[in-house]
């Protein structure tokens, strides 16, 4: 049975890129998705207007945009689009930002691992192939940053990933539907919490290799206040955990294969 899959593209100021990354997506992962989804988080530009007059490629016959009345902050925009996602009744949901950071090219690398059912969470990692990164050109400081940090996040977790830091994403459905996302940041170390939830559920997550793009987005994170937050709700979650197995799911939660 086909897998339905919906493409997230979340979205905040970003009249000047949004056309391109949707006309990016490839034309055999448009095919046979079943939406793709644009939440303009109350955005102050055009983002709104330039993905409603989007007319390019195939993809037009199967996108929506949508807006926030008010802005929701990085993470809660990613709580609606996942809530949509679950009551839309899609099976795997692919987050791509609209500033065009990451590569739409290599979709189809996030989805294999869901669509065959060897993961419940996928994250594109910029780090996999040395040097990648910086050839990408990724600022230095950036770079070193994610390194010190994803390696000090790993070392607390017992975990090997070669970054927790790239937006580029995709889950299995299944899986969200089992987090609390109430309980969950508004704010940018979403990314970082939502891992943790798939963890202490004992979901599998894998990692692919995805290619850098650092141009003249603009940045929102403020780097230092991102990574106490980031290293707080890791070190929590650490320290919680030495004592505390995994939790415990109901058959009738646990993710479908």
């Amino acid at each position: 049975m086909e897998k339905r899959i919906g493409i997230f593209v979340i979205a905040y100021n970003a009249e000047s890129t949004l056309t391109t990354v949707l006309s990016r997506i490839p034309d055999e992962v448009v095919a046979k998705v079943s939406e793709i989804f644009v939440i303009d988080d109350c955005s102050t530009d055009q983002t709104y207007s330039v993905g409603r007059n989007y007319n390019r490629t195939s993809a037009v016959e199967k996108l929506t945009i949508h807006r926030n009345p008010v802005n929701l902050m990085y993470g809660g925009n990613q709580k609606r689009g996942y809530q949509y996602a679950i009551e839309r009744e899609l099976d795997i949901v692919v987050l791509l930002h609209g500033d065009g950071q990451y590569a739409p090219e290599v979709m189809q690398r996030m989805l294999d691992p869901l669509e065959h059912g060897q993961a419940e969470m996928v994250m594109g990692s910029r780090m996999m192939i040395p040097g990648a990164a910086r050839r990408g050109n990724m600022p230095l400081y950036k770079f070193v940053g994610n390194k010190i940090l994803s390696a000090t996040q790993n070392g607390l977790l017992g975990t090997h990933f070669t970054e927790f830091h790239s937006g580029y994403r995709a889950y299995a459905t299944s899986a969200l539907r089992t987090l609390d996302f109430d309980r969950m940041t508004d704010s940018w170390h979403f990314d970082t919490q939502i891992i943790l939830h798939f963890l202490q559920r004992g979901y599998r997550i894998t990692e692919v290799p995805i290619p850098t793009y650092y141009g003249d987005e603009i940045c929102h994170v403020n780097g230092v206040p991102y990574a106490f937050e980031c290293i707080k709700a890791t070190a929590a979650y650490a320290w919680r955990n030495r004592f505390k197995p995994k939790l415990a799911l109901h058959p009738s939660q646990r993710p479908t294969k």
